[in-house]
């Protein structure tokens, strides 16, 4: 595996393998990482905002010991302002870099990059397509949380049709053995059919509620996601703004063993007051943003030693 583009490229030998690396990473002394990337240069092309991927990347690379170059706004810093097109940009920043992280609103962009990059690239989420290293987080934050990757119920709430978090977790789900999904989403941002398809291909078992509470008490993870409104229309945004919300009316229906995970940013969607969610061990997103550093680290590894 040269390039992260898609989920679907992630096996079970290579997720159990970094997950075994993001752990031993875990433990070690930060003067016993700087040696293992350095003299390498990771390249973080952001056309679109974000906080967690980008400075979990850098940061990553940053403990490893290598370097890193940098647009925090790639559509207005960059040469795409002139109307350089994607892979120009990409074979001149491959020949600068050892690494690209790209993340880009148009679907495919990510492929486009790789088909034209001396170096690895990383899909950092490219429209409404697909965003690997999250759905790798994920699934390292529940085998984290709960022991296993098997025989399970997940509740997937929200934006469905324009998250792509969502998505890419739905593929890798797909590589392990009874897993039942719960899609709850506002009528006109269900999950797009394209995954529906390939889940009954593998076989996964899912259905479709409109009634978050409902299911509170049956799923032992909760995956909430925020409405993209930057994605949708505003006729849309209206209709599902504020339809599903975790707060303290109907936290306490998630059973004591169950989790809460948010890919992050969340807004309304949940609200919950600041000790509970320091101090409630149900609340697992802030370990979930953290646990994307180690498994980020991890991936920089298999990419750029082997």
């Amino acid at each position: 595996m040269k390039h992260l583009l898609e989920s679907q490229q992630l096996d079970k030998e290579i997720l159990f393998e970094l997950f075994k690396k993001a752990d031993d990473l875990r433990k070690l002394e930060p003067e016993n990482l700087l040696n293992e990337l350095k003299g390498k240069i990771l390249a973080t092309l952001f056309y679109e905002p974000s906080t967690r991927t980008r400075f979990s990347f850098e940061s990553a690379m940053l403990k490893l010991g290598g370097e890193v170059i940098s647009t925090e706004n790639a559509k207005e810093f960059s040469s795409a302002v002139k109307g350089e097109s994607i892979e120009d940009t990409i074979r001149i920043i491959s020949s600068y870099a050892d690494c690209i992280v790209i993340r880009h609103y148009e679907d495919g962009a990510a492929k486009k990059a790789a088909q034209v990059s001396r170096v690895p690239v990383i899909n950092g989420g490219d429209g409404k397509g697909q965003h690997p290293t999250q759905a790798l987080l994920d699934v390292y934050t529940i085998y984290r949380e709960i022991g296993r990757l098997d025989n399970f119920k997940i509740a997937i709430v929200g934006d469905l049709s324009s998250g792509r978090t969502v998505r890419s977790l739905c593929y890798l789900l797909s590589k392990f053995t009874n897993i039942e999904i719960i899609f709850v989403s506002p009528e006109n941002l269900r999950m797009r059919e394209d995954i529906k398809q390939y889940l009954n291909e593998k076989q996964v078992k899912f259905r479709e509620e409109e009634d978050l509470n409902k299911i509170l008490e049956e799923v032992g993870i909760i995956y909430m996601t925020r409405i993209q409104k930057e994605r949708i229309s505003q006729e849309d945004y209206e209709k599902a703004c504020g339809k599903f919300i975790i707060n303290l009316d109907n936290f306490n229906l998630i059973k004591k063993s169950s989790r809460l995970m948010h890919p992050l940013p969340h807004v309304e969607e949940i609200c919950l007051p600041l000790e509970i969610e320091q101090q409630d061990e149900r609340v697992a997103y802030f370990r979930q943003a953290e646990n994307g550093l180690y498994i980020r680290m991890a991936l920089l590894l298999f990419l750029l030693k082997n």
